[in-house]
Order: C-alpha cells, then sequence, then structure tokens
C-alpha cells in the first residue's frame, strides 16, 4: 500500500507549523501507528512509514522549503528542489537506488537509510531578532530551547538500568529482513525493531525505551560581524538527540534584524536620509553624522544644494561577512523649510525677497518661463 497525501495533512499539522508542533504532532501519530501496536496490520505499516517520511523532510529547513515550493518533485530525479542527482536532469546512483527502493522495497543491497547509515536526532530551528548594532559589531548571545536530550537514567540505551538490550529475534539483529517477491529478493527495515536491530525487554520508565527526554538548555550563540536577515548558523550537535543513543541533529538559527530607528541597509551600504536647514543648503557647510561604528563622521555641503542629493563616506558602513572591508555611508540630504521664524528673521526674509532677480534659483525661474510660453503659443 502507498500512501499519497500531502506532508502537512498526513501530519496533520497547518502550513505555518513550527519545529515545536511537528515534533509533537509527528511523536503522537508515530506512536499511534507503530507496527509494535498493530501487528501484521499493512495500512498501520504504510501508515507509519509515510509518516516517518513527512516528518523526515518537514523537520529540515532547507528540505522543508523546496518542498513547500515544488512539493514531492523537488526530490525526485534532480528536481528544482536540489535535493535530487546531479545537474542536466540526470540521475546519480543514489537517485536509482531510490527508485529501485519506491518500487521493490531497499532491493539490491539497501536503499536510502542503508546510505546514511544509523539514524540521528532531528535538525531544530531558532529565530532570533537582534538589533543593527549587534549586526554590525556582532555579539555572544544566550537562548533558551526545550530539546530531546539523551536520557541520563539509562545513558541513551533506552533500557531499564541493570538490564540489557536483547538482539530482534525478527531480523537477527540485521536490522532488515528479506522476503521473495517473483524473480527478487526484497529487503524490508524491520517491522519489529524498526531497523535499531535490537528490542529492549524492559524499557526505562523515565524515558519510555525511546532513550531520550525533553529539556530546557542554555546556549551561548556568537554572532559575527556583518550578518544579514536571513543569515543561518548551524550549531553542530545541538539538535534533537538520536532515538536509543544515535548522534543528535544540528540547531539553525535563523538571524531576523529589527528595524533601524535611522539608518537603512542595503547590503553592506548604510542609508541614511538627513534633514539640513536652508541656510545651510544655500550657504554651504559641514554636518556631523555619528555612525555605527561609533565614530563621528563629518560631510561637506556643497552651497546650493537640493533635497535628495546623496553624500557618501567611504568605508563607513557594513562589516563585510566573513571578509575585510565594509561598506560606505550614504547619506540623502532633505532641505527643511523653517516654520517657525522669529520677527527679525521673518524681516531679513523679506528683504532677502526684495532683492530677489529670479536667478537665485534658476529651476523655478526656468518652470515658470516655459509655462508663460505655453500659455503665450495657446493664444
Amino acid at each position: 500500500m502507498t500512501i499519497d497525501i500531502d506532508y502537512y495533512e498526513l501530519l496533520e499539522v497547518e502550513r505555518t507549523a513550527d519545529e515545536g508542533t511537528l515534533k509533537s504532532a509527528y511523536r503522537k501519530l508515530a506512536m499511534q501507528f507503530h507496527p509494535d501496536r498493530n501487528p501484521g496490520c499493512a495500512d498501520s505499516e504504510a501508515r507509519f512509514k509515510a509518516i516517518n517520511e513527512a516528518y523526515d523532510c518537514l523537520k529540515d529547513p532547507q528540505k522543508r522549503a523546496a518542498y513547500d515550493r515544488f512539493g514531492k518533485a523537488a526530490f525526485q530525479n534532480g528536481g528544482p528542489g536540489g535535493f535530487g542527482g546531479g545537474g542536466g536532469g540526470q540521475a546519480d546512483f543514489g537517485d536509482i537506488g531510490d527508485i529501485f527502493e519506491s518500487i521493490f522495497g531497499n532491493a539490491f543491497g539497501g536503499g536510502a537509510q542503508a546510505r546514511r547509515g544509523p539514524a540521528r536526532g532531528a535538525d531544530l530551528r531558532y529565530d532570533l531578532e537582534i538589533s543593527l548594532e549587534d549586526a554590525f559589531h556582532g555579539k555572544n548571545i544566550d537562548i533558551d530551547i526545550e530539546v530531546a536530550v539523551a536520557c541520563t537514567t539509562c545513558s541513551g540505551s533506552g533500557a531499564k538500568p541493570g538490564t540489557d538490550v536483547s538482539r530482534c529475534r525478527t531480523c537477527a539483529g540485521h536490522g532488515k529482513v528479506r522476503a521473495q517477491q517473483g524473480f527478487f529478493m526484497v529487503e524490508r527495515t524491520c517491522p519489529q525493531c524498526m531497523g535499531a536491530g535490537q528490542t529492549i525487554d524492559e524499557p526505562c520508565r523515565d524515558c519510555g525505551g525511546e532513550g531520550r527526554v525533553d529539556k530546557k538548555k542554555t546556549l551561548a550563540v556568537a554572532i559575527p560581524a556583518g550578518v544579514d536577515e536571513g543569515t543561518r548558523i548551524r550549531l553542530s550537535g545541538e539538535g534533537e538527540a538520536g532515538p536509543r543513543g544515535t548522534p543528535p541533529g544540528d540547531l539553525y538559527i535563523f538571524l531576523h534584524v529589527k528595524r533601524h530607528a535611522v539608518f537603512e541597509r542595503e547590503g553592506s551600504n548604510l542609508f541614511a536620509r538627513v534633514p539640513i536647514s536652508f541656510t545651510t543648503a544655500a550657504l554651504g557647510g559641514t554636518i556631523d553624522v555619528p555612525g555605527l561604528d561609533r565614530e563621528h563622521h563629518e560631510f561637506r555641503i556643497p552651497a546650493g544644494i537640493q533635497t535628495g542629493k546623496q553624500l557618501r563616506k567611504r568605508g563607513a558602513g557594513m562589516p563585510v561577512l566573513n571578509a575585510r572591508g565594509t561598506g560606505d555611508l550614504v547619506i540623502e540630504v532633505e532641505v527643511e523649510t523653517p516654520t517657525r521664524l522669529t520677527t527679525r528673521q521673518r524681516e531679513l526674509l523679506e528683504e532677502f525677497r526684495a532683492t530677489e532677480t529670479g536667478e537665485e534659483c534658476p529651476n523655478s525661474e526656468g518652470f515658470f518661463r516655459r509655462l508663460k510660453d505655453m500659455w503665450d503659443g495657446l493664444g
């Protein structure tokens, strides 16, 4: 029996489900359809296999992203998700093995699971929000997570202390069983021990024979200087502990940078819109702009500068991640018209207006001259 259902429907979760929700749903369904609880039931065995396939995909951030975009086609014959064979649409020997496995069930010496070796714990995702200052300078941050760790009572074996695990009688410890199907000798994962090759007569009371328990722990995360939105940090071995002493998965930290009150980022460059007085714009001068590098950067304002003009300070932007050099600090000038004038200031401006000839602001003079010529032409 083959089950072809959407992975999210199979695990009975929403497409936006986080890692914890996926894990909880998987454990509940895996326990419900485990072959040990449904001996001889082909439907339950097929459902159990499909549940494991779905969780194996969705627990991995990269595989999940590919599945969300392309569906199962992402993992077939070098599909667009990038998890298949080599380039040009050609399948490698691993793909051929997967094709035969889907048809004949791990025939010809084992399929994907045999190549992967012993099962490992699930990879986990953690979303961490940082400030732009943290992204600029780098920072060490402690995070708290709840994760499955090896059970200390049984040292991860799953067996009650003082007892031993036994070799599986169904597969004689090989983790697989063989059966004749027509011309082929088909090799499948042992339904009794689920490939472990061992069975537990007396399970550990603390972990229920799984060899792992949920625990809160604190991890130190080093944020390097120059990280950007979506940067991923991998903490090897800090994911879920594997079942019954198998290796743990990894923890992936996905960084999200908060919007800054002053600066905007584009690659390694920093941008800021800086208001200046209309007198500074007309006469020129200098302004001082503090940067994220805690330095004061002086910009020279040329006389007659207009709103929208950009000025650049080389090397005052963001550091480049894992490389030498920094970007630039770019300011965009906004000429501010005064709204609160003293009596004396108003008198001075009136005197200035009385002396205007139109040449002071050539753009305005030219615009109204063109309008006048247009109306004269229509007349």
